[in-house]
């Protein structure tokens, strides 16, 4: 088991996710930073769906009530045990506590432990969809977390995936109401990050998209990366925990998300189309 000493500012269980419920309202939800949560897996011995922990900025602490193999991928942030800074794959001894401290570049760290996170699983999955509510709620202080048995020995050693920095360029599919919004100045101009971003979504804020039509759209299908457009006129990229459906007009849709996953408000965000 793991008790949480400090919960952490947002710190949510997640894996791949729940593809294939749309069609019922469910979204897919899971880690933002697949790859960082992949990677984490992996130096631990897991399968890459094993749920691990993904904190928001400012870390979290965790007591371990047996010994444990740890490892921490994702945005970069002072790692110790029991007070004694670490890197790398982490030996944890029983009682031993872990801190993750706060990122130091991007926002989302990933902690993986070997045997993985084994709450019960919803609709296949044990990741928490902070939209919908579904799947184990945030982590709070003094929560515990039960762990699997290890599944193979640890990988100790890999290539630590680089964060973004600078301004983020976002490659988009336009459609299918680009008709509804002049788009010309998603790619003349830049945006920047909003600090109200979260797992539903990016909210950027720049040049405002002017309507061409007037009058409402019924509601549509909403999918990861989708690009809509509310009536401010400010462009908003669905993440992980996005709705299933929307009744503002979807302009495009983003191909890769996850340099979302670690950027910070702040940071400037510029669009090419693809064809």
């Amino acid at each position: 088991m793991i008790e949480v000493i400090r919960a952490g500012s947002l710190t949510t269980i997640q894996d791949q996710g729940r593809p294939g419920y749309a069609h019922l309202g469910v979204p897919r939800s899971g880690a933002l930073d697949a790859p960082a949560m992949r990677l984490a897996n992996r130096l631990v011995g897991n399968p890459s769906p094993a749920a691990v922990l993904e904190t928001t900025l400012l870390g979290c602490a965790l007591r371990f009530t047996s010994p444990a193999i740890v490892a921490v991928t994702g945005a970069p942030a002072v790692v110790t045990v029991d007070g004694v800074r670490l890197s790398g794959v982490l030996e944890v001894p029983a009682g031993g506590v872990l801190e993750v401290g706060h990122a130091s570049a991007g926002v989302r760290s990933y902690v993986a432990v070997a045997g993985g996170i084994t709450v019960d699983p919803v609709l296949g999955s044990r990741s928490t969809d902070t939209l919908s509510g579904l799947g184990p709620p945030p982590l709070t202080d003094g929560m515990t977390l039960p762990v699997g048995a290890p599944y193979r020995d640890p990988a100790w050693a890999a290539h630590m995936l680089p964060m973004p920095h600078g301004e983020l360029l976002l490659r988009v599919r336009l459609g299918p109401r680009d008709d509804w919004v002049s788009v010309t100045p998603l790619f003349e101009s830049s945006y920047v990050l909003s600090p109200v971003s979260n797992r539903v979504g990016a909210r950027l804020s720049g040049t405002a998209l002017g309507r061409l039509q007037d009058g409402e759209l019924p509601p549509e299908g909403v999918v990861l990366g989708a690009v809509q457009v509310p009536a401010d006129g400010q462009p908003l990229i669905f993440l992980a925990d996005h709705p299933t459906t929307g009744g503002y007009p979807v302009i495009g849709v983003v191909d890769d998300v996850t340099p979302l996953a670690q950027a910070r408000p702040g940071t400037t965000v510029r669009f090419r189309e693809l064809h």
